[in-house]
């Protein structure tokens, strides 16, 4: 008996998806899991359940900075804006999370999410027309 192997879905067919920066505010260093929790949380209560599944947020563990308290999350492209909504409404006691900016690449938010931290500190020649924001 031979086994039919499914098709892949055409490139237009697919769900398009987002990558959002965000760092979090606070006095100490807060766990990946802490704000894991608090932006799932803050998501449910904006968006409730349904709509949180459909935006398929997922978060990148490996790129989860504890020193510098920073990490990306991965999104439907359109629920982006809901999930930086949700990401304002956080409502943790000494913690803020903000959002720093979004691409559709991995790759371009990394370079771009830290030479911006660069820029802030003097260290690099970067112009201002540089990057995404």
């Amino acid at each position: 008996m031979k086994k039919n192997k499914l098709k892949p879905l055409l490139p237009s067919l697919r769900e398009k998806k987002r990558y959002l920066a965000f760092e979090v505010i606070s006095k100490d260093k807060v766990p990946e899991r802490e704000v894991e929790q608090a932006i799932s949380d803050s998501a449910k209560e904006y968006l409730g359940t349904l709509n949180m599944g459909k935006a398929g947020i997922m978060f990148l563990r490996n790129r989860y900075n504890q020193e510098k308290q920073k990490g990306i999350i991965k999104v439907n492209n359109k629920y982006l804006n809901h999930l930086r909504a949700s990401i304002a409404l956080v409502n943790r006691p000494n913690m803020l999370i903000r959002s720093i900016g979004a691409s559709g690449i991995l790759k371009k938010l990394n370079s771009v999410m830290w030479k911006k931290e660069e820029k802030k500190n003097g260290k690099s020649n970067v112009t201002s027309n540089d990057g995404l924001w």
